[in-house]
């Protein structure tokens, strides 16, 4: 009998790619995938290719028991509430909880890279987690996720248009890699039957720093780019004044903060090992994205 697999925020951006992934491998039926959210609507253009669709909704307990029912492999994917410290995590431990009772056979969870040292945030929501899925004796995957490419159209549309681009990450270093690898390689883990425990750390092929990533971006856009280097201080300052959210100012600081120390600092071959293809290099990512980064 083929096992389910189910994924929870599957109507989010990294749910969607999971699925498209799992669809397109060939190796599980649609019918054996489980794709869960708390608006099945967002979900109806994959019940129409054969995926199950249930709801399920992170502060509700009880309805992420009753959409685990039946599933084999849970991929917990982390949920974005930022705003409220200690909320996420409660939503992770419900989610771990309700794959326990629901007698999951083994849990896998997106994850970041080095938790236990990671002067982020919300690093402790991340490691929590780890500690809750071990705890539950279940076999497990931990996927720590290096930063996503995409996150670079947060901050380089901006300095390319102006030239100058504020860090105070000096010279730490940083691999990004690309929300389609981090998929692909999700989804191989997902179907991989493997029932060792075991955690990856998924990164792009090289660690660089802002310095490096700005040249690139300026090589591929044609633009101008300096990399101004400033102060934890003087950038949660610039940020107040952009209008950016009280909460979030200083979490965008910590990323600068955390890549200074070299937290971030880390390159693998995981995602290569789960896939058999190597992640695109971040020269080829800013290429293909030049319209979107130049404006």
């Amino acid at each position: 009998m083929s096992e389910k697999l189910l994924v929870t925020g599957a109507a989010g951006q990294l749910g969607r790619l999971v699925l498209d992934q799992l669809l397109a491998s060939g190796k599980t039926r649609p019918a054996d995938i489980i794709a869960t959210s708390r608006d099945t609507a967002k979900l109806a253009d994959y019940a129409a290719k054969g995926v199950e669709t249930r709801a399920a909704d992170f502060d509700d307990p009880a309805s992420l028991e009753k959409a685990f029912v039946g599933a084999d492999r849970i991929l917990i994917i982390s949920t974005d509430v930022l705003d409220q410290p200690g909320k996420r995590l409660k939503q992770h431990l419900a989610a771990v909880d309700a794959a326990k009772k629901a007698g999951a056979k083994h849990i896998l969870y997106t994850s970041m890279p080095n938790p236990e040292s990671s002067v982020i945030p919300f690093a402790s929501d991340h490691l929590g987690t780890e500690n809750a899925i071990k705890a539950t004796g279940i076999p497990y995957t931990i996927l720590r996720n290096a930063w996503y490419m995409e996150n670079l159209f947060l901050s380089l549309p901006h300095a390319l248009q102006s030239a100058q681009w504020f860090s105070s990450a000096g010279n730490g270093r940083i691999s990004h890699i690309a929300r389609s690898d981090i998929a692909a390689a999700t989804a191989a883990a997902l179907e991989s039957g493997s029932t060792e425990s075991r955690t990856y750390t998924l990164t792009g092929p090289a660690a660089l720093t802002t310095n490096e990533i700005a040249s690139l971006a300026a090589r591929a856009t044609g633009k101008k780019l300096d990399v101004v280097h400033i102060s934890d201080e003087a950038l949660a300052g610039g940020l107040k004044a952009a209008g950016l959210p009280d909460f979030f100012v200083p979490i965008l600081v910590s990323f600068d903060a955390n890549t200074r120390a070299g937290h971030f600092d880390v390159v693998t071959d995981d995602a290569a090992a789960l896939t058999g293809k190597s992640p695109i290099e971040l020269v080829a990512f800013l290429k293909a994205n030049k319209s979107a980064l130049a404006g």
